[in-house]
């Protein structure tokens, strides 16, 4: 008799970006010819790089023949595009193999999938805000216990907190856990990382033979040269971090799907010495996975050339440039505000200690403006709101303008 994994029935609500979705649709339907201004969801809007563009059609165009084509690659990717990865990691002072770096269709996969390689009983700390994905896919593989509505928490998972007097980085747990969350800069709030707070970290993990899995899927939107891209800038993080990264937020990639991670050689955990995680997570590939896209990976690695990463740069600039004009806007009007500087995401608190969601419908029903309540992230996002400089420049100063005029509470 086949039986369904109970597990998501465990889970607290629908996923928060349809949740989003379905209440502006609503809205919409009663509201027939009003404009919706989104600053919700974190999705790229501009153009692909002409030079990656280039390496696309290369791709496409390489298919097209009998002596270029070809068919299944390798399931850990090109061995161009994890040389020209490993190189990456180089400029920053980072010492990766290319038979540490996997290729794969996306971060958010990659982050849903890496949990496989452990045990179900492991207890897992996540930093709170955080993206759903981290918490929702441990709760489906058994990990999260019972779900205590009063406090938005699972039983099983340790919550770090990310609030406003720590400057939305957590502090280490202080229990013994065996998998921590990080994302870095974080999604929701925006915050950054530095290697002084990431070293407590690999510290608190080294001890206890924990293992990190650090996200830096937005680390190219860093211009602080102060603050690290990557995990493995701290001396002792490949002992015990797996990093995730993608070229969906760096190089346009959200509906080309591209991104990788990065399993030492050297990261150990309880039961498993240094090359098993890797070995483990390289079964795994080959076993669910037959290999990223062949099109799709050479307009990876034309994203890596020195050409490439110049148009990317200018990409990443100009959302950096809105996030600017949503700071200054929203905080003309008396909001605070905190990312937005070396992160593609605005934290806003919201005024009178209105609810997360209470507030997404007042900026919806006033401004017409979407935006993603905090309290989606987890129970201590209530009261703020993400905000995303995602979008064409126009459509933003338009949104934060009807903000300016519309808000009123």
């Amino acid at each position: 008799m086949a039986t369904i994994n109970g597990n998501y029935d465990k889970l607290a609500a629908g996923y928060l970006f349809p949740e989003i979705a379905k209440r502006a649709k609503a809205y919409s339907m009663k509201n027939p010819g009003t404009k919706l201004l989104k600053l919700g969801i974190g999705n790229s809007t501009e153009p692909l790089a002409p030079t990656v563009v280039a390496g696309l059609k290369l791709g496409a165009d390489k298919l097209a023949k009998a002596e270029t084509y070809t068919g299944y690659g390798d399931e850990q990717g090109d061995a161009r595009l994890r040389k020209a990865i490993a190189a990456q990691y180089a400029k920053l002072g980072a010492d990766v193999a290319d038979n540490e770096v996997f290729v794969s269709d996306g971060a958010k996969p990659d982050v849903g999938n890496i949990q496989s390689i452990f045990s179900a009983d492991c207890v897992v700390a996540v930093q709170d805000p955080a993206y759903p994905v981290y918490v929702d896919t441990n709760v489906i593989a058994g990990r999260g216990g019972k779900f205590d509505a009063a406090g938005g928490c699972y039983d099983r998972l340790v919550y770090m907190p990310c609030t406003e007097d720590n400057g939305f980085f957590p502090e280490v747990p202080k229990q013994k856990v065996d998998l921590i969350y990080i994302c870095s800069p974080n999604n929701p709030t925006g915050a950054v990382a530095t290697k002084e707070q990431l070293a407590k970290f690999v510290e608190y993990a080294r001890k206890n033979k924990a293992v990190i899995i650090f996200d830096a899927a937005y680390s190219q939107y860093i211009s602080d040269p102060k603050l690290p891209r990557s995990i493995y800038e701290v001396p002792g993080a490949k002992e015990c971090a797996i990093e995730i990264n993608s070229f969906s937020k760096s190089a346009g990639f959200t509906g080309v799907r591209l991104g990788w991670t990065i399993v030492p050689m050297a990261c150990v955990c309880e039961n498993a010495p240094a090359g098993k995680l890797n070995g483990m997570w390289n079964r795994r590939q080959c076993t669910f996975f037959n290999g990223a896209s062949n099109i799709v990976q050479e307009g990876g690695l034309a994203a890596l050339s020195e050409q490439g990463q110049k148009e990317c740069k200018e990409t990443i600039d100009y959302y950096m440039e809105n996030a600017k004009v949503i700071r200054e806007g929203f905080t003309a009007i008396g909001l605070k505000v905190y990312g937005g500087i070396n992160a593609p995401y605005l934290w806003v608190k919201t005024p009178k200690g209105i609810k997360s969601w209470e507030f997404f419908d007042i900026l919806l029903t006033q401004a017409h403006v979407v935006t993603t309540p905090g309290a989606g992230f987890g129970p201590h996002g209530e009261g703020f709101m993400r905000v995303s400089a995602f979008g064409h420049r126009l459509d933003i100063t338009e949104a934060v303008e009807s903000v300016k005029k519309n808000l009123k509470v």
